[in-house]
């Protein structure tokens, strides 16, 4: 169990590393980022969100499920749902709270939120095929690299995607980093917790990963795509999405 735990860990640690490069990059940056560009990035993180909730999430979900004697359909729709709901009831709390009477800060908050929910059942599914690929079962080594290489390259665009907004927001640079980085750490803990009590929690995974979709899923469509300020540069958005979810189908298809 020790040496399935380590092989977890480290499988996990490559995607937090990628999510940590990705947020440090606006460490480098001089000046805020124009409105044009805010847009752009936040169509590409819609983009990224949207394609893995599909190909990184649900489908899985709907495929482990399947696997475990269930309707697929059924546990993913459930999950899925229950995702959406959790954030809208969110979403509802927080318009009561001062501090997040500003609409930046709230969408600021839920794509926080949403990324890391996102993060963790990718965690578990790097760390279980890494436990998996060891004991010499259903997965091979190979195939296990090949999963935490694709989560990785889908983290490094997703770190930007939350420490530029928070920059622009007015958090410091060390801040953004920080809490862009932040999100990416729950992938190592889920992976190896997973690993530790894998007999307990593998029945709950399919619903675990099509929660967190329909979390990511509520805040492209409540939070992200409508925020449009008039018509200047409105496609701009719509651009950064259709090339965000062509780049992740890429990752996530080819790299499977």
């Amino acid at each position: 169990m020790s040496t399935s735990l380590l092989y977890a860990f480290l499988g996990t640690l490559f995607p937090f590393l990628l999510t940590t490069i990705g947020a440090g990059m606006v460490i480098f940056m001089r000046r805020l980022p124009s409105k044009a560009f805010e847009r752009l990035l936040l169509g590409f993180a819609s983009g990224v969100m949207i394609a893995s909730s599909i190909w990184s999430l649900l489908i899985p979900a709907i495929n482990s499920s399947q696997q475990q004697g269930s309707f697929g359909w059924l546990v993913a729709s459930i999950g899925f749902l229950s995702g959406g709901c959790f954030l809208l009831l969110t979403d509802y709390l927080l318009e009561h709270l001062p501090s997040f009477q500003s609409h930046k800060h709230k969408r600021t908050f839920l794509f926080i939120f949403a990324v890391t929910m996102h993060n963790i059942p990718e965690g578990m599914a790097v760390g279980v095929a890494f436990a998996l690929a060891i004991q010499g079962t259903t997965i091979s080594l190979a195939s296990a690299i090949a999963l935490s290489i694709g989560i990785a390259l889908q983290n490094l665009p997703e770190g930007m995607t939350i420490s530029l907004p928070l920059f622009q927001s007015g958090y410091s640079k060390i801040k953004a980093f920080f809490y862009g980085s932040l999100t990416g750490i729950v992938e190592p803990i889920a992976g190896t917790l997973t690993v530790f009590c894998f007999q307990q929690l593998n029945i709950l995974l399919p619903f675990l990963l099509s929660f967190a979709a329909g979390a990511m899923i509520y805040v492209v469509c409540e939070e992200l795509i409508p925020e449009k300020e008039g018509k200047d540069h409105c496609h701009k958005k719509t651009i950064g999405v259709m090339i965000g979810f062509t780049i992740m189908m890429i990752l996530d298809v080819a790299l499977a």
